[in-house]
Parts: structure tokens; C-alpha cells; sequence
């Protein structure tokens, strides 16, 4: 303690002061920066989904939202392919990019005869996300041992916002120029109407949203097909785009 006294004739008492000088408070850490995430797409089959986010959650991926969708493949084809059903399950999980890979991994290897279904299981990355919800999956994310991926992405998730009733003929189009089969998942157009070119995207209300898996050197022929064939300008009303895809693996 440093002392102060009057050097006064006067009687002052005397005023002790803590001494702040001697030592310097250590600058606060900065909490650690959330690893970048990455969704989790899994297409399986109906009612598998919640036996397949117990197995996730087992394996350090908590954040998910399921929905249904329906497979574009005829009974015949999923009779040969001995798929089930063409309803599906489907699974959005939110997790770090290295929970993601080494997920996936397990997918591939020793987890393969754990999951409750055949399907599709792929990783796409996120480049923004609420920085919240990406401190809290970090935190309770088991971090994983970064695995070596390949930098070119080979496959591509390629969407297709339709008009409800086009879905088989937009699928029929994919198909001819390479596509395999896609998945459909109802929805609403909520947009309002700010271009006449786009008036086929207004002409009903009603959307199926069509998932269609493709190589990534067959994506542009599909796209320009699709586009060609059922654009925004037709009765179709097709809306096309694509998503990269990191990593995807085959279940069941």
C-alpha cells in the first residue's frame, strides 16, 4: 500500500490508497472462435428418421430438423434396386465441418451396418451461419481430428422449384441428360411477383422442390436441360440452382 500524507502544518489524517501501478491486469482471453459448420443432408427411407438422429446424436451431431419428401423412382425400379418405399425421410443436421467428416467416415466404414435404412448421406458448407448457435454447436461438439479431404468437390446437389403437377416431366428431362433420380419435397411460394419474366414462378402457389444428386461434370448439361426444357417462362415454371457438395457416402 502506498501511503499519502499532508505535508502541511495542519492535522490531516492519514489516507491509505491501493497501489494499481505495481502490477498490470492481464488482458481478458478472447472466448475461441467457432469452427466453421457444415449441413448435413440425409435421405433415407420413411420412417428410419428418427432411429437415424439417435445414431447421429450417439455420434456427436445433435442439431437436427426432419421432413418428408418422396422419391421420383417407379415401384419397379425400387423393386430391382430393392430400396422399399419411395417415401423419405429427410434430415437436416447442423455440426462443425470436422463432426461432419468424421461422421460421414464412420458412414462409410464401421457405422454402415448401424443405420436403420438405405439412402444418401452428403455434406455441404456453410459459409455463414448465427454466431450463437455456431458457439453452441462448437461447444458441445466432440472435436474431431481434421481428416484429408479432396479439395474438388465431385458431386453437386442440384435444386429445382417447380409447380406442383411438372415434377415427373422436369425429372423425366434430368434424367435424359444424365441425372440418376432426385427426391420431392412440398412447398409454398411466399414471394410476391417483381418481374414479368418470372411470371411462372406466380402462376400457382403450390412448389414441389426437387433434390437431384448429380457428378459434378454432368451438372451443367442437367441444369441447361431442365432450364431449356421447363423454365421459368413455361407452365413448369422451373427454377434452377446448385449447392457443392463436400462428401457424400451411400447407407444401407
Amino acid at each position: 500500500m502506498t501511503s499519502i500524507k499532508a505535508k502541511t502544518g495542519l492535522k490531516i489524517p492519514e489516507i491509505k490508497i491501493p497501489d494499481l501501478i505495481k502490477s498490470d491486469p492481464k488482458p481478458a482471453e478472447s472466448p475461441p472462435r467457432p469452427e466453421q459448420m457444415a449441413l448435413i443432408t440425409t435421405i433415407i427411407e420413411r420412417g428410419s428418421g428418427n432411429k437415424l438422429m439417435k445414431l447421429y446424436t450417439d455420434n456427436h451431431v445433435f442439431t437436427h430438423i426432419r421432413s418428408e419428401g418422396t422419391g421420383t423412382a417407379t415401384s419397379e425400379i425400387l423393386d430391382i434396386l430393392g430400396l422399399g418405399s419411395s417415401e423419405k425421410d429427410i434430415v437436416f443436421s447442423l455440426t462443425s465441418n470436422s463432426a461432419a467428416r468424421a461422421l460421414l467416415d464412420r458412414l462409410d466404414d464401421e457405422l454402415r451396418g448401424a443405420v436403420p435404412g438405405r439412402g444418401i448421406a452428403f455434406t455441404m458448407p456453410l459459409t455463414a451461419v448465427n454466431s450463437l448457435l455456431a458457439a453452441l454447436v462448437t461447444r458441445s461438439t466432440k472435436k474431431e481430428k481434421e481428416h484429408d479431404m479432396d479439395k474438388e468437390q465431385k458431386s453437386c446437389l442440384i435444386m429445382v422449384l417447380v409447380n406442383q403437377g411438372y415434377t415427373d416431366v422436369v425429372m423425366d428431362t434430368a434424367k435424359k441428360a444424365g441425372a440418376r433420380g432426385g427426391t420431392v419435397i412440398r412447398g409454398r411460394w411466399v414471394g410476391e411477383e417483381q418481374a414479368p419474366q418470372l411470371k411462372g414462378l406466380y402462376s400457382q402457389s403450390e412448389k414441389d422442390i426437387l433434390f437431384i444428386v448429380v457428378p459434378k461434370d454432368i451438372r451443367n448439361q442437367v441444369m441447361d436441360a431442365v432450364n431449356g426444357s421447363h423454365g421459368v417462362q413455361t407452365k413448369a415454371g422451373a427454377l434452377v440452382c446448385s449447392l457443392g457438395i463436400d462428401r457424400l457416402v451411400h447407407l444401407g
